[in-house]
C-alpha cells in the first residue's frame, strides 16, 4: 500500500513543488505572460489533483472539498495576473470552502488560549489587512482571510501544519497589502510573497490529506 501510494501519488506532490520553484525564479522573465500566468497556476493546481488522488474513494466529501479550495487558489493566482479584483474573489471563494472544510471537522476540545487566538485572527487580520493596504475592500475580503485561519486553527487538523499553512497565508496576503499603502517593507515582499503563500498551501493540502487518510485506516497518525 505504501509503495503503491507513493508511485501514484506522491509524484503530483514533488512536480507541485517543481512548478512553485520555477515560477519562483522565472516570475520576472520575459517568457510571456500566458506561460507564466500558467505555470503560476500549476503549483496549487496540482495539490488539487494530488487532493483527488490521494482521497479518492474514501467516505465523505472532505476530499472533494480540499480539491475544491485547491482548484479555486489555483484559478485565483492566474486571475490575479489579469485582474486584481477577479483574483480577490475568487481567494474569498476558496476560503469560504476552507472554512465549510474546517467547520465539518471541528475539534472536539480546544483549550482558552486556543480560543483566544482563533478570535484574534477574526478580529486582527482585517484590522491588520486595512491599516496596510488603506482600502476598505481588502479588509472585506480580509474578513474571509480571518475566518479561514481560525477555522484552521480549531479544525482537528493538524496545528503545526494545517494551522500554520493558514497562518502563512495571512502572512503573504499582508505582504500583498503593504503594497497598495503607505508602509514600505522594501524587498521582503518580493521575496517572500510566493514562498509563504505556497508553503502554506502544501501544508494544508498535506495536513488534511494525512488526517482523511488516517480517518480511513489507510496512513500514519497525524500529529496534533
Amino acid at each position: 500500500m505504501v509503495k503503491r501510494a507513493l508511485i501514484e501519488h506522491r509524484p503530483w506532490l514533488l512536480l507541485s513543488v517543481v512548478a512553485a520553484i520555477a515560477f519562483y525564479f522565472l516570475h520576472d522573465n520575459p517568457i510571456g505572460g500566458v506561460w507564466l500566468m500558467l505555470l503560476k497556476g500549476t503549483g496549487v493546481g496540482l495539490l488539487a489533483v494530488y487532493a483527488l488522488r490521494r482521497t479518492r474513494g474514501l467516505i465523505g466529501p472532505d476530499g472533494l472539498i480540499l480539491a475544491l479550495v485547491m482548484a479555486l487558489s489555483s484559478a485565483a493566482d492566474m486571475a490575479l495576473e489579469i485582474n486584481f479584483v477577479a483574483g480577490g474573489a475568487l481567494f474569498a471563494a476558496s476560503h469560504l470552502a476552507a472554512i465549510a472544510l474546517y467547520m465539518r471537522n471541528r475539534r472536539d476540545r480546544t483549550v482558552w488560549s486556543q480560543r483566544m487566538l482563533a478570535l484574534g485572527l477574526v478580529i486582527v487580520v482585517p484590522l491588520v489587512s486595512y491599516f496596510l493596504s488603506g482600502q476598505v475592500e481588502v479588509a472585506i475580503y480580509a474578513i474571509t482571510l480571518g475566518l479561514m485561519a481560525a477555522a484552521a486553527w480549531t479544525s482537528r487538523f493538524p496545528r503545526y501544519r494545517v494551522g500554520i499553512g493558514a497562518v502563512l497565508f495571512v502572512i503573504s496576503d499582508w505582504l500583498i497589502f503593504s503594497r497598495m499603502g503607505s508602509v514600505d517593507l522594501g524587498v521582503l515582499p518580493d521575496l517572500l510573497v510566493w514562498p509563504l503563500y505556497y508553503a502554506g498551501q502544501l501544508m494544508i493540502a498535506t495536513g488534511v490529506v494525512q488526517t482523511l487518510l488516517w480517518d480511513a485506516g489507510q496512513g500514519a497518525r497525524p500529529e496534533r
